[in-house]
């Protein structure tokens, strides 16, 4: 490989990486995708959005069969093989990466395992496995390393009972004790799972609400839900310390009202997560890196190196594998000379809890901050027949409209498989359509996905199903 010029060269085989090199393939380039890790799919498949919702969809089974006696249907108390679940997730990634590795083969993707880091703006060194290193030329570029979980190091305790989000999702057992530090997307998913398993779960989380980038209206119905299912949740306190001690890890709390020190069997810290842009030769190039950590790009992805291009986590936020994707095919599009530029504005925002929140386009305070005239309606999923067949009306389906012009400019869904019918909302934001196309277009009944054309009946007058009162 070492006289090999490759026209483009794709570091990191994730959500971003991999349909990058598949896009460039498709279009007739000679493509070398670099991976470190031994099997392609990035954190998303392998240690984030896939198993995470394999053990997400466990934990919704069983909460619904307990669910299940308030309809006169009771079940016994679940057993727990671990072994089972864990060969259950593994199971799902690996047959995923697999079929990763035979699309790779059927395009012409050569699929490398190495550690890449550039030499130059043109030039690669690639540190293989077995110790041996290889120098690959290329044409172009594309950065696609994600990002990592951030662990602060007073958090740090080379102590494996506090754990990143990786260790959460390799279950290694059930504690008795989990302390959730963060009430973020993860902290809530990864603290659901282990609540259902049987786990005493406490979240604690330094801000006044939990999601703290989510609107209200959706974070509401899905709090009181985990206040049943969790031990505690502390918001406007934070872990002054942690001790690792032989009875558990030890927390020091700072909050109103909270009993501090506590004793967990184990800790998650999900704070968030840091851009993977460090330690591969970027400062060889002419990339520049902001104060975040993030690689700088345009809207058509290319960094300040004529010769590389950004996606992904490590080219901004928001850090989710669908804007990756995305990315992926701006990209490419843009290397080939195609009119291409990331200019979306729905980009969906999913938390696979239960109920889901799923969200897009502008927030209701995103609205109210720009100073934009909008309409707000919410349609209650207690007037949904959908909803009060699944025993699950604590939902709403929430849209943001321009007053003036009646387009659609934010859509928000709490409430079981919010996820799946958050899609309607993006294509109405991304189309411009208006208000009257989603009352006018028939929804079969009876589902949820009702509850959007209802929500935007609610903004012509009165709902089929709701009646609110006139001011």
């Amino acid at each position: 490989m070492s006289d090999t010029v490759a026209d483009v060269v794709v570091i990191g085989a994730g959500p971003g990486g991999y349909p990058a090199a598949f896009a460039a393939a498709d279009h007739g380039l000679n493509v070398t995708l670099v991976n470190a890790e031994p099997s392609p799919g990035g954190v998303c498949l392998q240690r984030g959005c896939i198993p995470s919702k394999a053990l997400l969809h466990v934990a919704k089974l069983i909460n619904e069969a307990k669910d299940a006696e308030e309809c006169g249907l009771t079940f016994g108390k679940p057993k727990i093989d671990l072994d089972k679940l864990r060969g259950f997730k593994d199971s799902v990634i690996g047959g995923l990466t697999g079929g990763i590795g035979q699309l790779c083969k059927a395009r012409g993707v050569n699929l490398v395992e190495a550690y890449a880091t550039f030499v130059d703006s043109n030039t690669l060194e690639l540190a293989k496995p077995d110790g041996s290193k290889e120098t690959l030329r290329f044409k172009h570029a594309i950065v696609a390393t994600g990002s990592s979980p951030a662990m602060p190091s007073f958090f740090d305790l080379g102590d494996d009972r506090v754990m990143d989000s990786t260790g959460a999702l390799a279950l290694a057992d059930v504690p008795k004790k989990l302390l959730v530090v963060g009430g973020g997307y993860i902290g809530l998913e990864m603290g659901s799972v282990y609540a259902a398993l049987g786990s005493e779960v406490t979240v604690v989380e330094m801000l006044s609400g939990l999601l703290p980038g989510a609107d209200r209206d959706l974070v509401r119905p899905l709090q009181k839900r985990l206040e049943r299912q969790f031990k505690a949740i502390h918001l406007n306190t934070k872990v002054a310390s942690l001790t690792a001690k032989k009875s558990g890890i030890v927390a020091a709390l700072e909050g109103e009202g909270v009993e501090s020190p506590q004793t967990f069997d184990r800790v998650l810290i999900s704070i968030g997560r840091r851009p993977n842009s460090h330690g591969f030769g970027l400062e060889n190039t002419k990339v520049t890196v902001d104060e975040k950590g993030f690689i700088t790009v345009d809207k058509k992805q290319r960094t300040s190196d004529p010769s590389i291009l950004a996606i992904g986590d490590v080219a901004g936020e928001p850090m989710l594998a669908h804007k990756a994707t995305r990315e992926a095919k701006v990209a490419v599009e843009a290397l080939i000379g195609e009119p291409a530029e990331f200019d979306n504005v729905a980009i969906p925002a999913v938390v696979f809890t239960d109920p889901e929140l799923a969200w897009c386009g502008v927030t209701e305070n995103e609205a109210k901050a720009s100073g934009a005239d909008v309409k707000v309606v919410r349609f209650p999923w207690a007037a949904s027949g959908r909803a009060q067949s699944l025993a699950r009306t604590e939902g709403i389906t929430k849209l943001i409209v321009d007053s003036a012009t009646e387009r659609v400019l934010g859509v928000g869904i709490v409430g079981p498989g919010a996820g799946e019918m958050i899609a309607e909302g993006v294509i109405a934001v991304e189309m411009g359509v208006v208000a009257r196309d989603l009352a006018d277009s028939i929804h079969a009944h009876p589902t949820l996905s009702e509850t959007i054309m209802e929500a935007a009946e609610s903004i012509f007058g009165q709902a089929t199903h709701s009646y609110r009162p006139k001011k």
